[in-house]
This record gives structure tokens, C-alpha cells and sequence, in this order.
């Protein structure tokens, strides 16, 4: 469940204000989303009704992604630019995969540190093609990277789909695009629970055909990063709508809260049609609500700095990546301290967790941020894509 590789916060003019809301959420997707995975461990029972809805963690990984993403490219566009699509994919890189390469490797290396028996083929790992491919009732390894599939795939094609509507400036047909992409999902997922799950019969017998055909594929899963997309193009292109959300952050946190509390009453049964249908739109458009609202300087959201969020936001995708091998380790390696489950349990695994993900950080992930910098700093603008778009075309190209 990754969206957790956001980019830097710099969605807005000002490169390098830290957004406090932002981290608040992004700290807060990581640790619901570790509850809803310490359920499997048999711990946090107390937290179950908060720990069962874990699961839309991810959704707000997603949104996230997808407004910090399209702020990045967007914000180019706006200002007359043509955003290069190798620094983009490069940069991407640099973020991403020497994190997931480390872990990856350890999956494949010690594999008694595997939380499961049994594991894709590293291969579709490495194409990110896991989430696609696998077989969820024989292999549960390192399954959780199925969200970076979904990420991977984004990074890869929305570049190419902005640069295609930018080209026309057309708003009509971004909202357009948009519609199909949010529309279709619905659509898809329909006919998924209806056919492949044969109305929810066959899960009776395979319950996680669920998880396979509809929660893990990327091609019914970009509500979230269309949602987050949206965002980021009002406030790039609908400046004036912008102002107006900005200057009530209080009715987008109220709309948002509404809609998840309408989501999760859909999500009584997960797999039931409500839930796979419809929660995942309307997960997707609550969660941007309150995205928007966390960034606006007139919310509390954006002016209070919790502490240890910001750490917690920091080590995200390394804490993500990392926490079930860890626990795994521990529950082998460390039996006496968790057998009862319980609170001390629930603390061992936490502190474990957070050592290792922050371990990982700045061992791994620190070292080729500034790397990245580096280059950076000595690099030259660039042309989109390898593709002409000439000052003229990039000057008429202020609204998608």
C-alpha cells in the first residue's frame, strides 16, 4: 500500500514550506494503515473498530500522490514551462528504488524474515507488475507493494498524459479525461463483482479473489490519484476557484468528514458491491476535501505542527516498506517479548518498526536524495518529453 513515495512538499509558490497538514496526513495513513496490518498480529484490539478501516490509508496515499504529482508538473505548465519528463522519471527513481531495491532484496535473501511462505517471482517485483499478477492465496510476502505497482504505473504514464492535454488547452476535455478515468473505474468494478466475483458467490470459497481483481489492479484503483489530480489543477488553473476553497477550509473538512463517514457506512461489507462499486469514488473525493483544507493557510490544519508528525511523515516510505519484515523478525527472533499480544506486544512491535524504517531512511534513502540534489543543482533545463513545445506553445498553454 504505497503512496507513501510522495514527492517534496512543494505544491505551491515557495519551494521547500514544509505543509504541516500534509505531513499530519501523511503520518496519519501510515500508522492506520500499520494498525489495519497489526490486526493480522493479533494486536491492537482495542483500536479494531478504528484498525478494521486501516485499509483507506492507502486511498489517502493515493490522493496525496496525485495532488503533490500533478502540482508538480502543473505548476510548470502554468508558469509558461515545459517540465522535463527524464528529470521527472529520473528523480522518481532516485526516490523511489534504492529503498525498495534494499527491502526487496532482503525479501529474497532471508527468506525467514518473509511474514508469509510464500512470494511472487522477483521478476514481477521488479516490473511492478505484482500487483497485476498475483496469486494472493499462495503468496503474501511483501504483497504490500502492490500500492507502488499502482504508483509506478502512475509516474509513468501521467507525465505523457498532461504533456498530451496540455498541448490543446482545452478544460472541457481534462474534465473530460477525468470523468472517464473516475467513471470507468465505477463501471469496471461493476462488472468485475458481477462476473469475475459471480455477485459475490465466489468469495464464499476464494476470498481473496477480492483482493486480485478488484483492490489490488491498477487500472481499477486511480480514483484516489485522479481525485488528488483534480486538486492540484484548480489550484493551478481555477485560481480564483482557489482562493474561494482556501478561504474555507472548514466546509472542504466538513464535506470531507461527511463523504468518509457515507464511505466507510458503504464499506460495512468490503467486499460487498456497495463497497467495491462506490466506496472507493467517494473515499477518494472526501479524502481531496480534506487534502485541500490541509494546505490552506486559514486552517488549523496548516498552522499547528503535531509532534513527531513530521518524523513519522519523513520515514513513511521506509517505514511502509520495512514494517512487516520487522515484525516478522521480531515475533521469530524475539518470541518471549510479544506472545501475549497485548499492550507490550503492540509496543514492541512499534518501536521495532520505527527503529528499522528510520534506520533505513538515512541509511539508504538519505544518501541518494542528496545525490539527487547534487545533480540537480548542475543540471539545465530541459525540453518536455524530447518534443518541441516552443515558447509560443507553452505560453498559450495556461489552462489543461
Amino acid at each position: 500500500m504505497t503512496a507513501v513515495a510522495g514527492p517534496e512538499q512543494t505544491p505551491a509558490e515557495g519551494a521547500g514550506r514544509r505543509y504541516p497538514g500534509l505531513d499530519l496526513l501523511r503520518a496519519t495513513a501510515i500508522l492506520w494503515v500499520m494498525l489495519f496490518h497489526a490486526m493480522t498480529e493479533g494486536l491492537g484490539r482495542p483500536l479494531r473498530p478504528v484498525g478494521d478501516l486501516g485499509w483507506m490509508g492507502v486511498d489517502l496515499f493515493f490522493v496525496l500522490s496525485g495532488y503533490l504529482i500533478g502540482s508538480q508538473l502543473l505548476k510548470s505548465y502554468a508558469r509558461g514551462e515545459a517540465p522535463s519528463a527524464g528529470s521527472f522519471y529520473l528523480r522518481r527513481a532516485l526516490r523511489i528504488l534504492p529503498a525498495y531495491w534494499v527491502v526487496l532484496a532482503c525479501y529474497f535473501l532471508f527468506p525467514a524474515a518473509r511474514e508469509a511462505r510464500g512470494i511472487q517471482p522477483a521478476w514481477q517485483f521488479l516490473t511492478f507488475t505484482e500487483n497485476l499478477l498475483i496469486d494472493y492465496g499462495r503468496n503474501r510476502a511483501f504483497s504490500h507493494a502492490w500500492s507502488l505497482c499502482v504508483e509506478e504505473h502512475f509516474y509513468l504514464f501521467v507525465p505523457v498524459l498532461v504533456w498530451l492535454l496540455m498541448r490543446r488547452s482545452s478544460w472541457k476535455a481534462t474534465a473530460a479525461v477525468g470523468a472517464v478515468i473516475f467513471m470507468g473505474g465505477i463501471a469496471l468494478r461493476a462488472w468485475i463483482w458481477r462476473h469475475g466475483l459471480a455477485g459475490g458467490e465466489v468469495l464464499a470459497t476464494q476470498p481473496w479473489r477480492f483482493v486480485e481483481l478488484i483492490y489490488y489492479p491498477t487500472y481499477v484503483r486511480l480514483d484516489g490519484l485522479t481525485a488528488g489530480m483534480v486538486v492540484a489543477t484548480v489550484q493551478w488553473f481555477r485560481p480564483e476557484w482557489w482562493r474561494r476553497a482556501m478561504d474555507r477550509p472548514y466546509r472542504l473538512l466538513g464535506a470531507g468528514a461527511a463523504g468518509m463517514a457515507a464511505a466507510i457506512g458503504l464499506t460495512g461489507s468490503r467486499t460487498g458491491f456497495g463497497g467495491c462499486v462506490f466506496a472507493f469514488p467517494l473515499l477518494a473525493v472526501s479524502m481531496a476535501l480534506i487534502v485541500a483544507a490541509a494546505v490552506s493557510p486559514k486552517s488549523l490544519l496548516d498552522r499547528i505542527r503535531v509532534p513527531g508528525a513530521g518524523a513519522i511523515a519523513t520515514i513513511t516510505f521506509s517505514l511502509y516498506l520495512s514494517h512487516k519484515m520487522t515484525w516478522q523478525v521480531v515475533r521469530t527472533r524475539l518470541p518471549d517479548l510479544v506472545a501475549d499480544g497485548g499492550w507490550w506486544a503492540f509496543a514492541v512491535y512499534a518501536t521495532a518498526a520505527l527503529g528499522v524504517g528510520t534506520a533505513l531512511y538515512f541509511l539508504v534513502e538519505c544518501p541518494f536524495l542528496r545525490m539527487r540534489e547534487r545533480l540537480w543543482d548542475r543540471r539545465a533545463p530541459a525540453t518536455a518529453f524530447g518534443l518541441s513545445l516552443g515558447k509560443g506553445e507553452a505560453g498559450r498553454a495556461r489552462y489543461p
